[in-house]
């Protein structure tokens, strides 16, 4: 298992440090390095997602690694907000402390370390993850903004004010670059049909490229991150994200008699860095923006050891 997780991390971990060099060296330019991630999140993803799942037959899913992920998760989540008495800033961290880098590190990760089979399981979750978690989030801010402006108005929250920005989420959660390709691609499968090879090689093509190209771009994303002041509080978050919520996910699948490589799968995930998501609510709300860039820094870093210790760990539950 040691050489699986060698084998696995350590080339991951190579092309991050190459994209971190070439941004600091000057290499990529920041505006090269957003194009560049453009490309990579609306072309080259949902080509390898579709493709992948476009051989996949529904009756072949198992879900029940997906349901104790995600009970894990919004357990995980509900309990971070409530501590926080459900403010914008608690919402923000919760959805931090859950919400993983499923695509740019977890896509070539879960590919390199456990093949086709565990690529399913992966994407299984992310045909759910943003769709689930972002639609969460999205109503507790809203609840939250809809209290903060009848307690300043004196009046009730009302349901017209978070309605619309509720199913904007629920939409925008499909209609989406990630989970749409992947719910297309089963639905191809679905009709027996073989992809022509005209087009089954291009997206073969792009799917490959996909796993480099994004974690050169992880790489080049921290080296102009900015940790500063936040530093503390962004290790006890990553902290919460890297090892807390692996364990969590570890300990209902068990209770559930998961084992083997859907379980794997489903712990390795959960230990995973933050995902960049997290700092788009943050900055569309106006909340923790400098903790959460200094979070998702630290638990990339992070990462390097805990993921390590996960896959170490994972297939012996």
């Amino acid at each position: 298992m040691q050489s699986i997780v060698l084998s696995s991390l350590l080339p991951v971990i190579l092309l991050i440090a190459i994209g971190f060099i070439a941004c600091r060296a000057g290499w990529m330019r920041a505006e090269a390095t957003k194009d560049l991630g453009r490309l990579v999140f609306m072309v080259l993803t949902p080509a390898l997602l579709f493709r992948t799942m476009s051989t996949v037959h529904v009756e072949q899913l198992d879900y029940k690694p997906v349901a104790a992920y995600f009970t894990a998760v919004i357990a995980l989540f509900l309990v971070m907000l409530a501590l926080g008495r459900a403010t914008q800033r608690a919402t923000v961290l919760a959805l931090a402390a859950t919400f993983s880098n499923t695509v740019a590190i977890g896509v070539p990760l879960i590919g390199l370390a456990y093949g086709e089979a565990g690529m399913v399981s992966l994407f299984t979750i992310i045909s759910l993850h943003a769709l689930v978690l972002l639609t969460l989030a999205t109503i507790a801010l809203e609840l939250a903004v809809a209290r903060q402006a009848a307690s300043a108005h004196a009046a009730p929250a009302t349901r017209a004010v978070w309605r619309r920005p509720v199913l904007d989420a629920l939409r925008n959660g499909i209609l989406h670059p990630v989970p749409l390709p992947i719910l297309l691609g089963l639905l191809f499968a679905q009709t027996g049909l073989v992809m022509p090879t005209v087009l089954d090689r291009p997206l073969q093509l792009m799917g490959t490229a996909m796993g480099p190209m994004s974690l050169l771009l992880v790489g080049a994303t921290l080296a102009s991150a900015r940790i500063g002041h936040e530093l503390k509080r962004a290790f006890g978050l990553a902290l919460l994200k890297n090892l807390l919520l692996p364990a969590l996910v570890a300990l209902v699948g068990v209770l559930l008699g998961l084992h083997g490589l859907p379980l794997t799968v489903m712990v390795v995930t959960a230990s995973l860095p933050i995902g960049a998501n997290v700092f788009m609510f943050s900055q569309r709300y106006n909340v923790a923006e400098e903790l959460v860039t200094a979070s998702v820094a630290v638990s990339t870093g992070l990462a390097m050891v805990s993921v390590s210790l996960v896959m170490a760990l994972a297939p012996h539950l």
